[in-house]
């Protein structure tokens, strides 16, 4: 475990060195939105340019607004299924735009978008200080002029980049030969879940509910069958297909090819895997989150045991600075906000 420990320290030395413009690859597109835009129009742009995230500017201001993300759009499905029929649902949305999420989020008790935001020039320590201290799992990168006063979005950092950045750039992290079990890495109680036979709109509840980004679909043993992630109901809302918040997991999952939904996979491991090799599997592939199953052959493998979300794993570099008793909550629950 020293070993271990060394290697935290190492990386937490590395990144405290590095400011969060090093993170940014050498070219990247950047999509800004405006909060006079209507949330269809939104949407698409969105799933057109497969991110499910993006800053939101307030031209009468001229002044960075917060960060849109699947969360908003959950929680206007949400609203209107609860609220309306679905023709005037149909109707409203037509003409609903960005700025008034708020109102929506206000009505049924939801957090407003995200303001969180870091200088490019600050250390990429003081960046993930404050991922893992709110849980967020993306964080704008806004410039200030010092003559003008003006913002200015320079670009979205997420934790997927800072923690690949650390995996390809920092050899240290093969050094946490600890297991996730010994660790104490991820969520073991409490977990949300799913069967192929839950309505969509049940899983779009907790979704909201638990403020989290995926679902793990499971059988009647626990065995993991899919992943049902926020980025699936957005799909819905680009379609208009409201009335299809009935459909089953299963019948969903089905109609990703024709909706156009990308998805990664479903990433797993198990408790004695090492966070090093974690560190690993994140520079060689893309992922959000990795489903703890249980060892062996048969109908022994493959069962539920927990989470581990890249908020954990950043909690865990970060020694999980400014949790308190908000990290002990979250440890309930899948967490991380999507």
């Amino acid at each position: 475990m020293r070993d271990g420990q060394a290697g935290l320290e190492a990386i937490r030395s590395f990144i405290k060195a590095r400011n969060t413009y090093d993170v940014l690859p050498v070219s990247f597109r950047l999509i800004v939105l405006d909060t006079a835009l209507l949330v269809k129009k939104a949407l698409a742009i969105l799933m057109q340019n497969n991110i499910v995230s993006a800053p939101l500017w307030d031209s009468s201001k001229s002044k960075f607004a917060g960060l849109l993300s699947a969360s908003d759009f959950l929680n206007v499905i949400q609203y209107y299924y609860q609220n309306t029929s679905y023709p005037q649902a149909v109707s409203e949305i037509e003409s609903f735009r960005l700025d008034g999420l708020r109102d929506v989020e206000k009505r049924i008790g939801a957090s407003s978008p995200e303001t969180l935001s870091v200088n490019p020039m600050k250390s990429l320590y003081k960046a993930c200080q404050m991922m893992s201290k709110t849980h967020a799992r993306r964080i704008p990168l806004i410039d200030y002029d010092d003559e003008t006063g003006k913002e200015t979005v320079l670009s979205v950092l997420t934790q997927y980049r800072i923690l690949k950045f650390i995996a390809l750039n920092c050899k240290e992290t093969r050094m946490l030969g600890g297991t996730l079990k010994e660790l104490g890495i991820g969520r073991y109680h409490d977990l949300a879940t799913a069967t192929m036979e839950t309505p969509v709109h049940d899983v779009i509840q907790q979704l909201v509910r638990r403020e989290i980004a995926a679902l793990p679909i499971v059988d009647t043993e626990g065995h993991v069958l899919n992943v049902y992630e926020a980025v699936d109901a957005l799909a819905l809302i680009r379609a208009g297909d409201y009335h299809d918040l009935e459909l089953s997991v299963a019948e969903a999952i089905a109609r990703r090819s024709e909706w156009g939904t990308e998805f990664a996979g479903v990433h797993t491991c198990t408790e004695h895997d090492t966070l090093a090799a974690i560190f690993e599997t994140i520079r060689r592939q893309r992922l959000h989150r990795l489903i703890v199953v249980s060892e062996g052959e048969g109908e022994e493998g493959g069962v539920l045991i927990g989470i581990v979300t890249l908020s954990d794993i950043m909690s865990y570099i970060m020694g999980a600075q400014g949790g308190g008793e908000k990290d002990k909550e979250r440890k309930e629950g899948e967490g991380g906000k999507s």
